[in-house]
């Protein structure tokens, strides 16, 4: 099974691409969108188009994204990630592709034992369980790929059952 996990933003979103078979995944492919910086509808318009082509191109098999979250002091940062969130569910729409959501303490929970885990211990825990050297100091990419982790132990979970 291929996982793609998005991890949404306005200024960078990260992806992250494992080809799950049984107890093992593989990185296929990963990186960071990073829109020019502009107004808000040309940034929805590059995710969205960029979103579509990593969608053609790797043909995933289902799609796992961040809920969408929101600290009281800033309610804004939760509805500009909404708007970047829509353009991605909107390419996984008219792939299609299943879309998976997860919260972002349930994915770090997953990954490191630890739902309040820093982003540094999230890049070190995906480095070791994908055998990958930390060469890009990019969470949005290493979160990506820890959503992409975390569905795949959820469907280890489900076949056990």
């Amino acid at each position: 099974m291929r996982v793609l996990g998005i991890d949404p933003g306005l200024a960078a979103t990260g992806y992250g691409l494992l080809d799950v078979n049984g107890r093992r995944e593989a990185l296929a492919e990963a990186g960071c969108i990073r829109p020019a910086a502009g107004d808000l509808a040309e940034r929805l318009c590059e995710i969205h188009r960029s979103v579509a082509e990593v969608l053609t191109e790797w043909r995933p098999d289902v799609l796992v994204i961040e809920e969408v979250y929101s600290k009281y002091r800033h309610p804004r940062t939760a509805i500009l990630m909404a708007h970047a969130r829509g353009v991605i569910c909107m390419a996984a729409g008219s792939v299609p592709v299943p879309l998976v959501h997860y919260a972002a303490s349930e994915v770090r929970r997953a990954i490191t034992g630890n739902g309040r885990a820093s982003s540094r211990q999230v890049r070190e825990m995906v480095c070791r369980r994908l055998a990958i050297t930390s060469a890009s100091h990019d969470d949005h990419m290493y979160d990506a790929l820890a959503l992409a982790l975390c569905h795949a132990g959820r469907l280890r979970e489900i076949t056990r059952r």
